[in-house]
């Protein structure tokens, strides 16, 4: 269809995914602080911020002329996207398995490890967790991502290969703790 025959404050839908889509036949790992925040942040949307939004967007209807309302208009934009991460969280929730790993005495890199790595001449910490639960700043990475990959089932004193679209690089696992 012609651009020409299209309102320019038509909605075009956003087909961004939320997060990344798991591994086909992978299980949705979570730690249970990464579950119980997910659960928070459902009932937040649910119980406080989706009735206000809707609270405003009712008084801005009430108004009368909708097509050059803001309060209307933008409070439709953020009923859909709270609507949409409702419903993301909502599959995130049934699909996640907690996994409890604190207080494990092991030398060996499973899921929920906080690991220190010496990396060239440098050492990092990273700790393995869930997909929902990756921020890179702090860290936390997840344990399908390519270095947490190369160092489940490694132990204390192990050298592992990373592989990365920019070459190899050897990681010595120095410390291995589940907090």
């Amino acid at each position: 269809m012609s651009k020409a025959f299209v309102r320019e404050d038509a909605e075009q839908p956003e087909e961004q995914p939320e997060a990344p889509a798991l591994p086909a036949g992978s299980k949705n790992y979570i730690s249970p602080a990464g579950f119980a925040r997910l659960k928070a942040e459902l009932r937040e949307l649910v119980e406080q911020e989706r009735p206000e939004v809707v609270k405003t967007v009712a008084w801005a209807a009430s108004l009368g002329d909708r097509s050059e309302n803001a309060d209307y208009i933008y409070g439709k934009r953020r009923l859909r996207e709270i609507d949409r991460r409702v419903r993301f969280l909502i599959k995130r929730l049934e699909s996640a398995e907690v996994v409890n790993s604190s207080g494990r005495d092991t030398g060996q890199v499973f899921f929920g490890a906080k690991v220190k790595l010496k990396a060239g001449e440098g050492v990092k910490e990273i700790t393995i967790l869930g997909r929902d639960e990756v921020d890179p700043a702090r860290g936390i990475v997840s344990w399908v991502s390519p270095i947490a990959k190369a160092l489940l089932k490694a132990r204390v004193g192990d050298s592992v290969t990373l592989r990365t679209p920019g070459g190899e690089e050897k990681l010595e696992i120095l410390e291995v703790t589940y907090p």
